[in-house]
């Protein structure tokens, strides 16, 4: 079986993350939304994205068309499978999904195809905040759905459990740290790492080739994607990949993209001094949205950095390739591609930022190829308006 999984408005909303991706390429839980779909269906899956990321996230073949910015679950997947040849699927206006060997896009499909209306409850991701907020209750259904009906490998007896709900990938190591899930599953992925001194409350995820630096304290709905290092403190926050927050400092109700590295005792803010809902920066309305949560912390996308004793204020949206220094707290939103600290900002050139990408990836023995370079020629394009200092 194959399907695709497609970008509806949720794509501009949850901008900056999705400068770079597909919406179903984001992670939340242990897995992507499109890796969730995949499992539960049994599925190959590709991507209806913006032309510019269609080189990196191709279409595929299928008939089976899902909304990528959908979690699974029970009642989705009964209704989804149900679907016949020429059927969507509808909640209200929303497009959860259609079946048709035609090539439609999902506008098309919501008035040329028969409507089936799903009438119950379901999660889709719209704007960043979601992701975090999402994270403990997808890191349990996620748990469930990789481990079910198979063992842990063994867990080393120098550790401390506190409940039973752990499972180990192959490869994977801890010592000496105590691991707790009386508050939810803590999973770790192949090859990766806890080190000594560690103190982990669930529900957490540590995917494959990933590390927790000693002396590291991470609190529960925190997930820490392939092939990054964290240390310090976390709380409720989502690490998508290659990236790395190595050292102390605290990192609470956050998102942080791929090819990120946050420096030396950096910090974010999650609660306004006068404990008022917090307001991130939206890309739609160039203006301040209300979250409508108490707890809010930093949203960083794909190649930002930081340098050390960053200090990020409640609800700091990030931009791609923002390089961000200095003394001072910065502003609320740090465009795309920016270079600076402060409230002192300039453009960061655009062959700068491809050296350091190269640098990056070869630390990770990938290469940084044209299909990258494109993509990020074209957000520079794309955001340069933005760049009003």
């Amino acid at each position: 079986m194959t399907i695709n999984l497609f970008d509806d408005a949720s794509w501009m909303s949850l901008r900056p993350l999705t400068f770079t991706r597909p919406v179903a390429d984001l992670r939340i839980g242990i897995l992507t939304i499109a890796e969730k779909w995949g499992k539960y269906l049994k599925a190959e899956f590709g991507f209806i994205t913006q032309d510019y990321l269609s080189a990196k996230f191709a279409s595929a073949e299928a008939s089976l068309s899902i909304n990528g910015a959908l979690c699974p679950d029970d009642d989705l997947l009964h209704a989804i499978s149900a679907l016949k040849s020429g059927e969507v699927l509808l909640a209200g206006d929303v497009v959860l999904a259609f079946n048709s060997s035609d090539v439609f896009t999902y506008q098309e499909a919501q008035h040329q195809l028969k409507p089936i209306e799903f009438d119950a409850k379901f999660l889709k991701i719209t704007y960043p905040e979601q992701i975090f907020s999402n994270n403990p209750a997808e890191i349990r259904k996620d748990f469930e759905l990789l481990t079910k009906g198979r063992s842990s490998a063994a867990i080393s007896s120098t550790n401390q459990l506190i409940g039973n709900d752990i499972f180990l990938e192959e490869g994977a190591k801890i010592e000496c740290s105590v691991l707790n899930t009386t508050y939810g599953p803590i999973y770790v992925g192949k090859n990766a790492e806890i080190w000594e001194g560690s103190l982990i409350r669930g529900s957490f995820a540590l995917c494959e080739n990933s590390s927790i630096k000693m002396g590291a304290k991470i609190y529960s709905g925190t997930t820490i994607g392939p092939n990054s290092r964290a240390g310090g403190e976390i709380n409720n926050s989502v690490i998508w990949g290659n990236s790395a927050k190595g050292h102390e400092g605290y990192l609470g109700n956050s998102v942080m993209g791929e090819w990120c590295n946050i420096g030396a005792d950096t910090n974010n803010s999650n609660l306004k001094n006068n404990y008022a809902e917090v307001k991130l920066y939206d890309y739609e309305s160039k203006a301040m949205r209300n979250t409508q949560l108490q707890f809010c912390g930093l949203i960083m996308a794909d190649h930002a950095k930081s340098g050390i004793n960053t200090m990020f204020n409640t609800g700091t949206v990030v931009g791609v390739s923002a390089n961000v220094f200095g003394a001072g707290l910065p502003p609320n939103h740090i465009p795309d591609f920016s270079w600076g600290g402060g409230n002192s900002f300039e453009p960061y050139k655009l062959d700068k930022m491809f050296e350091t990408a190269e640098k990056v990836f070869a630390r990770k023995t990938l290469p940084f190829d044209q299909v990258e370079k494109d993509i990020l020629t074209k957000i520079f394009e794309l955001t340069s308006s933005r760049r009003n200092y």
